[in-house]
């Protein structure tokens, strides 16, 4: 039981990061922007984080960094493709990389820094109950948080009026725009907050999940928590379920190693993306249903004198 318990504990501190930026990129998919460059984003902002928690000793900063630096990023990416009409496609798989490169040079000085000594978090009382106190209720605030997320994304989507427009922005914007709705601002917004949450993904990744900067260090999780949207079909309590799912993935290998299982390690590193491969083409199969809970505008540009 308490080997069960640990395993959950993991699997909910890894699953946040996906959490977070998979809502961070559900909201451009629902303004109808589709980012590919969160792996880039998020490997800025883990380094952005890490060197101001090394430098500051402070976690508060180093999330605002990192969610600041992604978010600056996000907003150039907003610029290229809303203002400038670029290639959603293209633009973002140039940021994917353009963070991958400047993440390793930037972090070259901060390879061998090691962070202060990390607090301890627990609930007074119920971090103490058997089995729940150890799986549930010494985590982090920022595992919370991304529940507090969730909870808050899917009340702005489907019970706020600014929630409502952004739908509506992401499946007609031709409509909303002429009901006087400034798209191009409002698809710009979501963009920044979106790039925001990777963010905080990312620096999470580095202050609190590791705690240490290895160049490369997301290893694809951008790229799942991209997965992760459709795999939710856009709605933000899949999400959640999702990213739990796959941190669970992840920390089956690192639970079985630990057992003795004897299985070669690359084969269990391996397990994360062959989930995330096989959810992709379960889903792809009902290419009806994927287009039924698809913003009918993703990955469209609008061109407001057209």
């Amino acid at each position: 039981m308490e080997s069960l318990a640990l395993l959950i504990a993991a699997t909910l501190n890894a699953g946040t990061v996906l959490a977070l930026a998979g809502l961070g990129l559900l909201i451009n998919e629902r303004a109808g922007i589709v980012n590919l460059g969160a792996e880039g984003m998020m490997l800025v902002a883990a380094i952005a984080g890490f060197a101001t928690a090394a430098t500051t000793g402070s976690d508060v900063l180093a999330f605002a960094a990192g969610a600041g630096a992604a978010a600056l990023l996000a907003a150039a990416f907003g610029l290229l493709v809303i203002w400038l009409n670029t290639n959603q496609y293209a633009t973002g798989l140039a940021l994917s990389l353009f963070g991958a490169g400047f993440s390793a040079f930037v972090g070259i000085g901060f390879a061998q820094a090691k962070l202060g000594e990390r607090a301890s978090w627990a609930i007074p009382g119920l971090s103490d109950l058997p089995f729940a106190g150890p799986a549930l209720f010494r985590q982090h605030p920022m595992v919370y948080l991304a529940i507090v997320a969730t909870v808050g994304v899917t009340w702005f989507l489907y019970r706020s009026r600014a929630g409502l427009v952004l739908r509506a922005v992401g499946e007609s914007p031709e409509s909303a725009h002429a009901l006087g709705y400034p798209v191009r601002l409002i698809r710009l917004s979501a963009v920044v907050v979106g790039g925001a949450l990777c963010g905080l993904a990312g620096a999470y990744l580095s202050v609190i999940y590791s705690p240490l900067w290895v160049e490369g260090m997301t290893a694809g999780k951008g790229w799942i928590a991209l997965a992760l949207t459709t795999f939710a079909t856009w709605r933000p309590a899949r999400v959640l379920l999702g990213a739990y799912l796959f941190g669970g993935v992840t920390m089956v290998q690192f639970h079985l190693q630990g057992q003795g299982v004897e299985v070669d390690s690359q084969l269990l590193s391996m397990l994360p993306y062959l989930a995330t491969i096989l959810v992709l083409v379960l889903i792809s199969r009902n290419a009806g249903w994927i287009r039924a809970n698809m913003p009918a505008s993703l990955g469209k540009p609008f061109h407001p004198g057209a």
